[in-house]
Parts: structure tokens; C-alpha cells; sequence
């Protein structure tokens, strides 16, 4: 396994595992022990999953010492502002079982964010929360954010694939110190992604899968990466991804794939963030 290390000294794995949308109790714990035993120690969940109980279980039974893990939660919109994130974030360690978490971003930039960034600071400073962050922010309320907090974003966890490589986030990012994180490195298989002739041309030569060649590109370009499955054929796949290396040709062959879209949805948009803030009226 590859670390980076945030802009506070914390390692954090490079790849580690996802649990959105695996919403069985039972599912998601045998998910993540699977996710274990081969060999991932980063777990990416949230408590607009409603299966933060189920990983905190799987931690619980799955023999590895808790320092090895590395675990991943964030704060709802519902439970945005000061007084409602910091209960929830003490949620969050009850349901997971947990003295500490080791990062917390803020789920979306809406309602209260300032309020909720200020309780996840003060958690953070007292030892709850070994790194805190954001997930979702776009640059201008990214910068925003950074250039007010009193301590910045150790992550920001944005749609990054190789059809969104979030050139012009990642400048920003960079700048202040933040790392990216991917989520939907595969784009949820849209554009037909495991059947694009360039990753199935590029992965071939490296005798490694399109989902590997996407996982390596993002890795090679300094993302960290957050695959689901709940099939442990599949995890292992996943995470074999470090015996090779994409070559500077093969690294822009795929860059070329860059949109520069989003391939779900878009906050400059009124209408999805009336849907979205919308969820939790």
C-alpha cells in the first residue's frame, strides 16, 4: 500500500475502500471484513449512508489493531451548523464504536458549513478527529472556506475520474495545501467506461483490467481512491494496482480523456441544489 501524508503529518492510504449505496446492515459489515482481509485499511462511509453501525461492527470483528485503520465519515446537511454537527459527529463515534475518527469532511457546501467546519475544529483539536476536511466543494467555495478556517482542509473528496480530472480543483487544492480525493473513480460505469478502447489498449499492455488502468491513472496523478464492490473477487482487483506503472505516454493518452464535466451533477446549477438541499427539508 501507498500513503500520502496530509498537511498536519497524517498518513492516509492512497487507495482505500467505499461503502455508499450498500445499505444492508449485514451487506456492508461482510463488505468491509471482506475489505480487510485483503489487505484494505482505509474505510470511506457517512452518516447519510446509515450504515456507519454496520463498519463500526466490521471494525469491531475484523482482529486488526485500530491504529492500522484508517476511518472515514462525514457530516450531513441535516446535521449542518455548530450545535447539530458536534452531535453528530459524537454520533457518528458512538455508531461506529470509536474513540476517534481518523478524518471527517463536510458531506456537501450547504446550509451551515461555516458552523459545521468551527465543531469539526474543535473536535479536532481536543483528539476526536485525527484530520478534518470537505467533500463536494467546487473551487470558489473551496477557497473560501480555506481562506477563513483555522485550520485548513487536510481532504477534499470531489467526483474525480478520468473523464472529470478536476484539473483546474486539483491548482486550488494544491495551492492551499489540500489533497484530493476521488469518489466514483470508475464513474459509476458511465460513458460506458470499462469498455473505452483507450483504457482497454493501455491496461492490456500492463496485462491489468480497464477498472486497474483507472485506479493507477488517479494514483499516478496524486489522487487518493475510494473503489466499492461488495464482491471480494473485485476488491482484489482493486487494490492489486501497485505491481505496475503507467508510462508518461500511457499517463496522457488518458488525460486526453478529460471532459472537464461532471458526469453527475453540478452546483452551478439551481435546480440540483434545490434537489439536494431538498433531501433533508
Amino acid at each position: 500500500m501507498e500513503f500520502v501524508k496530509l498537511n498536519n503529518g497524517v498518513e492516509m492510504p492512497i487507495l482505500g475502500f467505499g461503502v455508499f449505496q450498500v445499505a444492508d446492515p449485514a451487506v456492508c459489515e461482510q463488505a468491509v471484513l471482506d475489505a480487510i482481509e485483503v489487505g484494505y485499511r482505509s474505510i470511506d462511509t457517512a452518516q447519510a449512508y446509515g450504515n456507519e453501525a454496520a463498519v463500526g461492527n466490521a471494525i469491531k470483528k475484523c482482529g486488526v489493531p485500530r491504529e492500522e485503520l484508517f476511518i472515514t465519515t462525514k457530516v450531513w446537511i441535516s446535521n449542518a451548523g455548530y450545535e447539530k454537527a458536534k452531535a453528530s459527529i459524537e454520533g457518528s463515534l458512538k455508531a461506529m464504536q470509536l474513540d476517534y475518527i481518523d478524518l471527517m469532511l463536510i458531506h456537501q457546501p450547504f446550509s451551515d458549513y461555516y458552523g459545521t467546519y468551527r465543531a469539526m475544529e474543535e473536535l479536532y483539536k481536543k483528539g476526536k478527529l485525527k484530520a478534518i476536511g470537505v467533500s463536494n466543494f467546487y473551487p470558489d467555495r473551496f477557497v473560501d472556506l480555506s481562506q477563513f478556517a483555522e485550520v485548513q482542509p487536510a481532504i477534499n473528496q470531489v467526483e474525480t475520474h478520468v473523464f472529470n480530472q478536476q484539473v483546474v480543483a486539483k491548482e486550488y487544492m494544491k495551492k492551499y495545501g489540500t489533497q484530493i480525493e476521488a469518489w466514483a473513480p470508475f464513474a459509476e460505469g458511465k460513458n460506458d467506461m470499462f469498455n473505452n478502447p483507450v483504457l482497454k489498449e493501455v491496461g492490456a499492455k500492463y496485462g491489468k483490467s480497464v477498472g486497474q488502468t483507472a485506479l493507477r491513472f488517479l494514483i499516478q496523478s496524486g489522487v487518493v481512491v475510494i473503489p466499492k464492490s461488495t464482491h471480494k473477487e473485485r476488491m482484489i482487483e482493486n487494490i492489486s494496482v501497485f505491481d505496475f506503472e503507467l508510462s508518461d505516454d500511457d499517463m496522457k493518452k488518458i488525460e486526453d480523456l478529460d471532459t472537464k464535466e461532471s458526469l453527475f451533477f453540478s452546483h452551478h446549477d439551481p435546480a440540483t441544489v434545490e434537489y439536494i438541499t431538498g433531501l433533508v427539508r
